[in-house]
């Protein structure tokens, strides 16, 4: 009998290790990747190492939350800045608007006074148009709605505000046809406030048809003056135009003569 050669056993996959190997806490050679894990990762383990790894320390965290508040006060100043550039702007234009309305009233009211008593003086002449350095009077028709109850008596003052400033103030009464002493219409109208001061004057011709200088008041109650002006100081950095008003009625065609109140009479005493 022919003797066969027995070839050598291959190692297979699980081919056992050597009892002195087994038992021990390591682990067998045929793992070589998995022992090669466990001998990087350390008692703790890789998860949390990698995780220790990422965090932030203590120092890093304040940093940040430093230039956190650094960049929230950079934001809050430029809000604040930019709302009060706008309150500002606001206020501005509201002033503004304010002067142009009050200008554009006491054009148009000035400019249509007529040639209707306020009232007469001690010897029973009327009186057309009174003014003084702080305070006139006329009839005028006011703007608008306003004006369906006719003509009414206006005065215009400058009077304090009781805070060191004054105000432009207007009062509006109406002048009953009998003849009566005139109505107030309500409390007096701010036109403007915060004015620091400010006057009248006036300009016209006398008895002679001679032009008269600019003066503070007017004394020629039975004529109306050819020009008012209205001079403001106003407080802040802001202006008030100079306002020179042209009177489009001439009082002096009616002088010697009213027939706008009651018992009127050319006052030479005669009649037609």
């Amino acid at each position: 009998m022919t003797a066969t050669a027995r070839q050598p056993e291959s190692p297979g996959l699980f081919t056992h290790a050597p009892a002195s190997s087994l038992g021990r806490g390591r682990t067998p050679s045929f793992f070589p990747s998995l022992r090669a894990n466990s001998s990087r990762c350390g008692p703790c383990g890789g998860h949390k190492h990698a995780l220790r790894q990422r965090g932030f320390t203590l120092l890093e965290v304040l940093g940040a939350l430093a230039l956190l508040s650094l960049l929230l006060v950079g934001v809050y100043a430029g809000v604040r800045s930019a709302t009060h550039g706008v309150g500002s702007g606001s206020a501005a234009i509201a002033r503004i608007d304010e002067i142009g309305s009050a200008q554009r009233f006491l054009r148009g009211e000035l400019a249509q006074a007529l040639a209707q008593p306020i009232e007469r003086d001690d010897q029973g002449r009327p009186v057309y148009f009174s003014g003084s350095e702080h305070e006139m009077r006329y009839v005028a028709p006011l703007p608008g709605y306003l004006g369906k109850l006719g003509a009414q008596l206006q005065q215009l003052r400058l009077v304090s505000d009781g805070k060191g400033a004054s105000r432009l103030e207007l009062s509006v009464a109406l002048l009953p046809p009998d003849g009566q002493r005139p109505k107030p219409l309500g409390e007096p109208q701010v036109l403007l406030d915060h004015v620091k001061g400010g006057s009248f004057s006036y300009r016209g011709q006398d008895a002679l048809n001679r032009v008269l200088p600019w003066a503070d008041s007017w004394a020629d109650g039975q004529r109306l003056p050819q020009l008012v002006r209205v001079r403001l100081q106003l407080q802040g950095s802001y202006d008030w135009p100079e306002l020179d008003v042209p009177l489009r009625v001439d009082a002096s065609a009616v002088v010697g003569r009213v027939g706008l109140l009651p018992g009127s009479m050319p006052l030479n005493g005669g009649g037609r």
